[in-house]
C-alpha cells in the first residue's frame, strides 16, 4: 500500500472530486442549473463530501478523521436524495441519475470501509505519535 502523506493521495477524496465535477457538468448541461435552491444544495452536499475528507485528514488523529468521514458519508446520502429529487422533477435523465448515483454509492461504501479500517488500526494518528518532528 502506498504511503498516504496528504489528503490528495486518498482515493476517496479523488473520487469525491470527480463527483463534484460530474455535478457541475449537470448544472451546465441540464435544467438543474436553472433551479437555484436545488442546485445550491447539491453543490454544497457534493463539496461537503470531499471537504470533510480533507479536513478530517488534516486533524492528524483517527478518531477525529472517522468523525469527519461520517459527515462525508452522510453527505453522500444527502446528495443521492437530491439526485432522486432532480430525477423526479425531470431535471436530469435516468442515465444521468444512474451515472452519478453509482459513483456516490461507490464513494459511500469506500468511506465506510475506510472508517472500519481506521477503527481497527493500531496507529491512532500523527498527533499521538511519540516521535513527532
Amino acid at each position: 500500500m502506498a504511503k498516504i502523506e496528504k489528503f490528495e493521495d486518498l482515493e476517496i477524496w479523488n473520487k469525491s472530486r470527480e463527483i463534484c465535477i460530474d455535478i457541475e457538468h449537470l448544472f451546465e448541461t441540464t435544467n438543474l442549473g436553472k433551479r437555484y435552491s436545488l442546485k445550491d444544495q447539491m453543490d454544497r452536499s457534493s463539496g461537503s463530501i470531499m471537504d470533510n475528507i480533507a479536513e478530517g485528514f488534516e486533524r492528524n488523529g483517527n478518531r477525529e478523521f472517522i468523525n469527519f468521514l461520517s459527515f462525508s458519508k452522510g453527505s453522500c446520502g444527502e446528495l443521492k436524495s437530491q439526485l432522486y429529487r432532480s430525477l423526479d422533477k425531470k431535471l436530469i435523465s435516468q442515465n444521468e441519475f444512474e451515472n452519478v448515483s453509482l459513483k456516490v454509492e461507490l464513494v459511500k461504501n469506500k468511506i465506510g470501509a475506510f472508517m472500519k479500517y481506521l477503527n481497527n488500526c493500531e496507529m491512532k494518528g500523527l498527533k499521538f505519535n511519540n516521535n513527532k518532528q
